[in-house]
């Protein structure tokens, strides 16, 4: 589960080619919400004792990371709409009231076009390291 994070944030961080599969995506999202979690945790605590100082630290890693996740996240979506063979501009439709978020959800969790597409070869196959071995 970390491995896919670590893969997304250094890796990936701004690559908007290729394809990734559920488990990268919904992995990733996972340990972002953990992380986010975590650090409103510690800051509601450090709050709640009166450790005003602190707690400013937590708020400011807390925005830190948000705004440090915005890109691998939008890359980690758009690639996985490339591994169901749509656009990444799909993702805009999240922004239609009510059915759009729903929409997006829906193909988020939508399984991996088998073989190629004009994203690439599918990761969850293997297809590369078969093309490698062959070369």
């Amino acid at each position: 589960m970390i491995d896919y994070w670590k893969k997304v944030i250094t890796t990936n961080y701004a690559n908007f080619d290729g394809r990734a599969r559920r488990s990268e995506y919904w992995y990733f999202t996972l340990m972002n919400i953990l992380l986010i979690i975590m650090l409103e945790i510690l800051m509601g605590v450090f709050i709640a004792m009166n450790l005003a100082v602190i707690s400013y630290l937590f708020i400011f890693l807390l925005i830190i990371a948000a705004l440090g996740l915005i890109v691998p996240s939008l890359a980690v979506t758009v690639r996985r709409l490339h591994d169901i063979g749509k656009s990444g501009w799909f993702y805009c439709v999240s922004f239609i009231p009510l059915a759009g978020p729903i929409w997006l959800l829906v193909m988020l969790c939508t399984d991996s076009q088998p073989g190629s597409n004009e994203y690439g070869l599918n990761p969850k196959t293997g297809e590369e390291d078969l093309i490698n071995t062959i070369k």
